[in-house]
């Protein structure tokens, strides 16, 4: 059967960080206190890992978030998402191509694509690709491979031409957040504003409020 994806599952995409989260177990707490807060996607991203603990964590992540319903993306490794059984990959413009990538996962899993530049935009194959992660906004510390930095204008001008559903990544926080979504995006991911925060739910339901455009009631003074 074809793959099932909607943009409703970009709105609050996590990335977990190994060295935020203080592990492994901490990226697994961490991805379980954001799906039941109103996290609709989750990553796993540990560039310096080996495969066999990339997918031993997959494996313990796709547990945790199951009863949530929510997604495990797993980023540059198509043998890992396929051992885990994960949900789909990500791959940069220097991994696997979208096509090599989709011939190596099949037809029923999401496939995300890095682009920051409207050539990017200009050959995705919306046959092959389902989303694309769009960055980075601002200077980030989290990755360091990547383009020069969009800013809210940049981002709202690649969003203006969007061959298929986006989202913000690098630097995204609840600071920019809602401009970004009313810029264009499907959604946002995040990765330090959630990622080794002392309350990870609570940080994962300020954000869900953003995206979905929900204001929070005042307190009573």
């Amino acid at each position: 059967m074809p793959r099932i994806f909607t943009p409703g599952v970009l709105r609050l995409y996590l990335v977990l960080d190994p060295n935020l989260c203080g592990g492994a177990q901490g990226m697994v707490d961490t991805a379980r206190a954001a799906a039941a807060n109103g996290a609709t996607l989750v990553q796993l991203r540990a560039p310096q890992w080996k495969k066999r603990a990339l997918v031993e964590c997959a494996r313990a992540l796709k547990k945790v978030l199951a009863p949530f319903g929510v997604p495990l993306i797993v980023n540059d490794h198509a043998d890992v998402c396929l051992a885990a059984n994960a949900e789909g990959l990500h791959v940069g413009q220097k991994d696997l191509s979208p096509v090599d990538a989709r011939a190596l996962i099949g037809q029923n899993r999401i496939l995300g694509l890095s682009a920051n530049t409207a050539e990017h935009f200009s050959v995705v194959d919306r046959n092959l690709v389902d989303y694309l992660g769009v960055g980075p906004i601002a200077l980030t510390r989290t990755k360091t491979d990547t383009g020069a930095a969009l800013g809210i204008s940049g981002f709202a001008a690649l969003a203006s031409c969007k061959p298929c559903p986006i989202v913000a990544i690098g630097s995204v926080s609840a600071l920019n957040a809602r401009d970004l979504m009313r810029a264009g995006a499907d959604g946002i991911a995040v990765v330090s504003a959630i990622c080794g925060k002392p309350d990870a739910a609570r940080a994962t339901r300020e954000l869900a409020d953003i995206v979905n455009f929900r204001d929070r009631p005042r307190a009573l003074s």
